[in-house]
């Protein structure tokens, strides 16, 4: 008997949370009981467990198994091999024939098809869930919301699946969400603790908010450096969705937010007719909550500018997006300023505004079918309006880089035409090497906004970035087109080439390969995990072939046959040429009509690096897990990663670089910081960046001095403003991702492969690395009229202006490297990412007095 009670104690402890589905559906509402309900399948109610992925996943083909309204398919995996579910919901009839559906909707945004008959034709309502791993309460609910879909019955449901197809990504960031849901799950009590500052409430770094690589997935629908994205984009364009939702949570002391967001705040490229349809569709949202006495706010903080976000990607490919943030419990409940907040509450108000866009999508089928339609149809029109006719961008001898750019732009269904005539644009000469990307075409708004270099808006306050021109990120002039006269381009657009081939190496003196390609250093570190010994060249050089002369730029790496102990090593290169797709060419003698010879001391010795990365508590997430994410896929270097409060039990003389990423080192202690410095003095390569910088200049490792965030925000006036007045000066006081230039030593083995004499660098701090006096320790300075495209206050451009981007020199047998801003920044900037791998692979080459 002690033992029936005990369990039923347990029992109840356990399910104290637990809701049943009447707790979150109306009692009116009719279900099919062949259809298993969450609870049969996972064994518990929603919101008692965070659900896990696989669970997820596994209720989701249960539900297309037994219901005749659902396709399932897998549309891709994560970097951990989780498959990116989508179900694809609507009328029986309408699923049977599911390609002709979606061929009739696609065909309405074609000049041919704008006058299709669509007064029967459904609109499309992608439901996206959770793309923030932490953020769990969307993809919990999304159980309920195919549950309903699955299994409700009545004239309602009948009216929406008639009405509709519905794309339901249940878990938008599946990695970051099975992370998450065993940090929660593991650390729940059968007594619930609602303390804020209990570990159910506390994730430790990196917190599961991120994906794989702690990168926000939020940020990369434009950017598409991860394969979440990428099949997301495709399927995306596959359908052109008429509402897109986004469902999020904020911090606990919230209510509920929904779009619109401030009005001010919207992308100029957005047409108006957008924020009519979000106002409108918000008040359905606004009704469902108000019927269950749910606070919620809209027209606040959040903003629509950037595209590159789940709920303003849709805004310019002629959707509607909204954004939904919850107020999180962050774990099973949590103690608020409005009360307990438990799971199931925020799961209940994530279906609740799920049902309301169902609502709201049937009811303003017609006006979102018609704005789509309206949104392409007048491309061509809007085009024709314009004062020049499309960019040409010049292509690159790094031929990864330009396929990888125009790849991206194809994915965004943007197409590029390969010039056949030079052609001259804003005074430069664009070869047949160049593209030409046309502003007639069904994309025409994504492409203006992708080239975009606005300096000025009504309202300087963002909530993300204010600029992202791809071409400046990437390191690829480009340049308007204002006429068609002179255009000579390809009559086919641009495609994804085979991969070349290459004529197989004999037997030789010695190789060399250019370092111009992104992938380059990656090839470099795979052919020295291999046993290749390799050299550098510091200098320009010509060297004899078998039938002509080939010149070799500096940083060129050069492969000499005497050094080699692998008897395979002719082999290893050839495989390493066709694999990386950058040809590796044979020299015939080691003395050389230009240049050093190939014994020179000029050719400097290059080895495998051994990185070390600092992360843990204090460390961005973001920008550590940027660094690991390019050194991993760029350059085929896996570094090692170690928190700081480890850092005493590294031994330091088993690395020849650290990485130091943005974030606080005041926690290392001063045995770390000794023995940090003896590394160096001893012949290690330190680099660091944003607050690795100033952590090297705080410890007069890297001899320069900067700026504070506070020095900055201090030269602007306050005298006179009123209180009205505080968030505005706050919005010109930071720097809220903007696009700078800098001028670059193009002479530092650091800036080898670089070819101008310029460099865009991504910028959203404010704080400042003044130039250096010492001579030869200036890699890059802003120009005198740094920026480039985004919004920066006039003060802060005054003050960037002739600032430092990069500074590295000598310090004892060892090397610091100390920059402004974050190379690697989302992943997607290859122009300033090259400096990185060079330090890896140069920082030793060079000497410099820092004083």
């Amino acid at each position: 008997m002690r033992l029936v009670l005990t369990l039923m104690v347990v029992l109840l402890s356990f399910s104290s949370v637990a809701k049943p589905l009447s707790y979150y559906f109306e009692q009116d509402v009719k279900f099919d009981p062949s259809i298993p309900t969450p609870e049969q399948v996972l064994g518990y109610e929603v919101g008692e467990w965070h659900v896990r992925h696989d669970q997820l996943v596994s209720y989701m083909e249960i539900l297309a198994d037994k219901s005749d309204r659902i396709n399932f398919e897998v549309i891709g995996r994560t970097h951990e091999q989780r498959p990116l579910v989508m179900l694809t919901i609507t009328a029986v009839d309408k699923l049977s024939s599911i390609e002709q559906t979606r061929q009739a909707h696609l065909a309405r945004l074609s000049n041919d098809g704008s006058d299709a008959n669509s007064t029967k034709q459904p609109a499309v309502v992608w439901m996206g869930y959770s793309v923030h791993g932490n953020e769990s309460s969307g993809s919990n609910s999304s159980l309920l919301v195919a549950y309903y879909l699955a299994a409700a019955q009545g004239a309602e449901i009948d009216e929406l699946l008639n009405n509709t197809v519905i794309l339901l990504d249940p878990s938008l960031n599946p990695d970051g969400l099975a992370r998450f849901a065993n940090w929660a799950n593991s650390n729940r009590g059968m007594n619930l603790s609602s303390d804020p500052k209990t570990r159910e409430h506390v994730e430790n770094w990196p917190s599961s908010r991120t994906n794989h690589y702690w990168f926000d997935l939020n940020r990369d629908w434009l950017l598409l450096q991860h394969p979440e994205s990428r099949a997301r984009i495709a399927k995306f364009h596959q359908w052109k969705p008429n509402v897109l939702t986004d469902f999020h949570e904020m911090g606990p002391n919230s209510s509920y937010f929904f779009q619109p967001g401030i009005p001010s705040r919207k992308h100029p490229i957005t047409p108006d007719e957008n924020v009519t349809l979000t106002k409108a569709i918000a008040n359905y949202h606004a009704k469902t909550l108000d019927e269950n006495n749910a606070l919620y706010f809209t027209e606040e903080s959040f903003d629509d500018f950037y595209y590159g976000k789940g709920s303003t990607y849709p805004d310019v490919n002629g959707g509607v997006g909204i954004l939904f943030e919850q107020a999180s419990s962050r774990g099973h409940i949590q103690d608020t300023i409005n009360g307990p907040l438990s799971f199931p509450f925020t799961i209940k108000n994530q279906l609740l505004t799920s049902l309301s866009t169902f609502k709201a999508a049937v009811d303003n089928r017609q006006a979102l079918l018609d704005y789509q339609a309206k949104f392409y149809n007048q491309a061509t029109d809007l085009a024709s309006d314009e004062s020049f006719e499309g960019y040409v961008i010049e292509g690159a001898d790094d031929n990864t880089r330009i396929k990888d750019f125009l790849g991206l732009l194809k994915q965004h269904q943007i197409d590029a035409f390969s010039l056949t005539k030079s052609l001259k644009a804003n005074g430069n000469n664009y070869t047949t090497n160049s593209y030409f990307v046309p502003l007639a075409q069904p994309q025409y708004r994504l492409i203006k906004a992708i080239f975009s270099e606005q300096k000025h808006f009504a309202d300087n306050t963002f909530y993300d970035v204010s600029g992202w021109t791809l071409a400046h990120a990437f390191n690829l002039p480009f340049a308007k087109v204002k006429s068609s006269w002179g255009l000579e381009v390809a009559s086919t657009p641009w495609q994804k080439a085979v991969k070349p081939s290459f004529a197989s190496l004999e037997q030789g003196y010695a190789f060399g390969f250019s370092w111009d390609d992104y992938l380059a250093p990656k090839m470099l570190n795979s052919l020295l995990k291999q046993g290749i010994k390799a050299r550098v060249a510091l200098s320009p050089l010509t060297a004899k072939s078998s039938s002509s002369e080939v010149s070799f730029d500096a940083g060129s790496i050069i492969v000499p046959a005497g050094l080699q102990t692998n008897n395979d090593w002719v082999g290893i290169l050839n495989k390493a040429q066709n694999e990386f797709g950058i040809a590796i060419k044979p020299i015939n003698s080691g003395l050389t009509s230009k240049g050093a010879d190939l014994g020179s001391r000029t050719m400097a010795v290059v080895s495998e690096p051994k990185v070390l990365l600092v992360g843990g508590k204090g460390v961005s997430q973001y920008e550590a897990g940027e660094v690991w994410y390019y050194l991993d896929r760029f350059v085929g270097v896996a570094p090692t990663i170690v928190e700081m409060e480890r850092l005493n039990s590294v031994e330091l003389s088993n690395y020849s670089h650290i990485v130091l990423a943005h974030g606080n080192y005041n926690s290392l202690s001063d045995t770390d910081k000794v023995a940090i410095k003896s590394w160096v003095r001893k012949g290690g390569v330190i680099w660091g960046h944003k607050g690795g910088a100033k952590f090297l200049a705080d410890q007069q490792l890297l001899k320069a001095s900067y700026l504070s965030r506070q020095d900055v925000a201090s030269a602007f006036k306050t005298k006179g403003l009123s209180y009205a007045d505080k968030d505005h000066l706050a919005g010109r006081q930071r720097i809220a991702g903007a696009i700078f230039n800098t001028n670059v030593d193009l002479t530092h083995p650091l800036t080898f492969s670089l070819k101008r004499n310029t460099l865009p660098v991504f910028k959203n701090s404010t704080w400042l690395l003044k130039a250096s006096d010492a001579p030869f320790v200036n890699v890059l300075t802003y120009t005198k009229n740094p920026l480039l495209a985004g919004f920066t206050d006039a003060v802060n451009v005054d003050q960037v202006a002739g600032g430092a981007g990069l500074i590295a020199h000598s310090y004892g047998r060892g090397t610091v490297i100390g920059m402004t801003d974050d190379p690697v920044f989302r992943g997607y900037w290859y122009g300033t990412s090259r400096l990185l791998s060079n330090a890896l692979f140069f920082g030793h080459t060079f000497r410099a007095n820092g004083e």
